[in-house]
This record gives structure tokens, sequence and C-alpha cells, in this order.
């Protein structure tokens, strides 16, 4: 190597340990007052996990609501959802996005709810700019707010758009977490949750502090499925701070931006209050291509199962003893691995041994899987 490229090598390195030096921390756990477009230009390339978005509506309003008894309904005609046209409502979302493009890390995905109103001019927009889509959700309201004049159905749900940044981008999807939550069943796109409403709904001497809360459900549910602990999720549109009191409840850091000082004050206080799970109940149930892939020997070698321990299939007709290597042997049948033996004493082309055989443990009987399941906690404390 030459003079020149030493030195031009060196110089390289100092570059790079001087941007890392230098580069600007995450404001972790904080809500910053301001325009979120003109915050977001402050944080750095690719330093965001997932963005949630409750972006401003639109909703056209056009004067009070009322009820057929003449009472007032506490609706959204704050300025922040007023915008002179289509043209400035679609100027200022291009915007948003075009900075939540740049900060969400390559394998990132970001999360907007909406109405009719604006949910299918966002859409447009995110697949303009490169994002795209992975699934509509929507979430139908279990207990929604009437169509008081009788003109229209009742609107009795929002829809949720997420997103990668492209159509080969890797993301984080919590498939088997999400199966678990559902009782064992493929969670479905469509969300059955009520909206905020008895303690959870904020009200501040008398009148809701915000008009559009979202129920921490859907935000727990939103980043229980497609982020991990410790990731960091950015909230553009703060309000009152369900996002950030998810986030700390679940072991992910938040950074949120808001313009609104009687919202900020709300959602300080509401998330000082909000109480972190034990880290033992963070451990979500990982899917098969995530978890830790274990073999039935290694059961076997740690002490888990013994060596000429007795397995047998769930109705008692087969039976196999335990070897020292991890194989199992039974009458009739050549010795072999827990899924071999089992599929040959079915006569069936396969066999899940996890599943299939069954042990006696502590008192009780248990599929070996049980004792993987236990294995596996084991390792990880």
């Amino acid at each position: 190597m030459t003079t020149a490229v030493k030195l031009r090598s060196r110089a390289l390195r100092a570059t790079i340990a001087d941007a890392k030096v230098t580069a600007p921390a995450l404001p972790l756990n904080r809500i910053l007052r301001g325009d979120c477009i003109a915050e977001m230009r402050a944080l750095p390339d690719a330093s965001i996990d997932m963005i949630f978005a409750d972006p401003p509506y639109n909703l056209q309003l056009g004067g009070d609501l009322a009820r057929p008894d003449g009472s007032h309904v506490d609706a959204v005609t704050d300025d922040w959802d007023k915008f002179d046209s289509f043209a400035a409502y679609d100027k200022f979302t291009r915007e948003w996005l075009t900075e939540a493009r740049r900060l969400l890390k390559p394998n990132g995905s970001i999360w907007v709810i909406g109405s009719y109103h604006n949910i299918f001019r966002v859409g447009a927009l995110l697949q303009d700019l490169g994002f795209w889509i992975l699934n509509d959700i929507v979430w139908r309201k279990a207990n929604p707010m009437p169509n008081f004049k009788g003109t229209r159905f009742t609107n009795a749900h929002e829809t949720l758009i997420w997103a990668s940044k492209g159509e080969k981008a890797k993301y984080t999807f919590n498939y088997r977490a999400m199966k678990t939550l559902n009782d064992e069943l493929q969670m479905r796109s469509d969300w059955v949750l009520p909206i905020c409403g008895g303690q959870e709904r904020i009200r501040k001497n008398g009148t809701k502090a915000h008009p559009t809360q979202k129920p921490e459900a859907l935000l727990y549910r939103v980043l229980l499925a497609t982020t991990n602990k410790g990731d960091v999720v950015l909230d553009p549109f703060f309000g009152t701070g369900t996002t950030g009191a998810v986030a700390k409840r679940l072991g992910r850091s938040f950074i949120g931006y808001e313009r609104e000082d009687s919202y900020i004050a709300v959602a300080e206080e509401r998330i000082a209050a909000a109480l972190p799970l034990d880290e033992s109940a963070l451990s979500t149930m990982q899917s098969k291509r995530s978890a830790p892939k274990v073999a039935f020997g290694q059961l076997v070698e740690t002490g888990w199962i013994a060596p000429g321990a007795k397995l047998f299939d769930k109705k008692n007709r087969f039976a196999a003893t335990v070897r020292a290597d991890g194989s199992l042997v039974a009458d009739g049948v050549e010795n072999g691995s827990i899924h071999g033996v089992g599929a040959k004493l079915q006569g069936a082309p396969s066999c899940n041994g996890w599943t299939f055989w069954h042990i006696e443990h502590e008192g009780e009987v248990k599929p070996i899987d049980a004792l993987r399941q236990l294995y596996l906690l084991a390792v990880e404390d």
C-alpha cells in the first residue's frame, strides 16, 4: 500500500469516527413541541424502527353537529383538522410522508390510520413515494357513534394502512404472537375493538381532552405485531400520548411530535403514570422461523429428558424408549428420531414428534414440546 493510499485510508477512518461521535442522539421517550415536518428533518436517516401516524383527517364537517334532541355532538372542529383544499392536504401529506420514509430503517414499517375522508389519498401518496402496502386493516368499532341525521350508513370503522419501505424490504411481523393473542387462530385484517370510553377516555373540565383519542388496545396490537422490545417508535401526531403510553408498557422507546400545548400536558401526565410490564411478560411467542432451533438430543444431554425415559402418544396406543443419543426405540420399529419413529408406528408419511410424543413430568402428562418450551425459557434466563 502506497503512502498516499494509507493517508487517504486514515483520513476516511477519522471521518467515520468523527461522524459517529457527532451523530445527533435520538430524543428518546420525549414529546417535542412543534410542527412534525420541521422536527422530523432534525433526525438522522434510517434511525426509526416503526412509525405510527394518526394525521388530521380533513373531515370537512362544515358546521357543528347536533343530535335529534338538539344536544351538541363533541366532534372534530379544531383548526388543526382544517385545510383549504384537497391539494393543500395532499401537499402536507406528501411532505410528512417523505420525511417518514427517510427516517425509517430499511426493515422498518409505517402505520397510518384514517377515515374515508383521507385514507385513500394517503394510500395513493404512500405508493407514489415507493412504500409497499402490506395490509389494510379495518378497525371495526364495537360501539360506533350513530349517524344522527339518518342520511347515511353509520360510520362504524376506520382503516389502517401498514406498509414497508419497498416490495423486497424485510420487516418485523410477530406472526406467532398475533396467533397466540387470537386464541391460536391466524389474526385477520378486521379488528373488532371498542372506541375510547369510560375511564380510558381522558376528559378535562367535563369535555374530551382530544376528540379522536385512540384506544390503547389498538396501539397494543400494532406495536406487539410489528415491533420488538427496545425498538424506537415515532408518532408525528402524538395527541394525548396513546402511542407513548403503550410503548412504555411494552418496553419500546418513543418519539412524539405535537403542536398543541393542552395535548402535550395530558400526554406527559398520562405517560408518567403508565407502568411498564414486568420483564418476563415482555417475552412473546416467536414464529417458527425466528425461534431458536432445538434438537431433541439437547433435551436429553441437558437432563430435561433422561435416557431410558418412556414416551407415549396421547391415547397410549404406542410407546417408545429414549436412548442416550436422543433416538427412540420401540417394539417392531427400528430406532430413529422422534419424528421418524412416530411416523412408522402410525404408518403415516410424516409425524411431528414434538406434539405426538408425551411424557410424565412433575406429575402431569405433557407433550415433549412443553419441555422444549421450558428449556428455551431457561436458556433465555
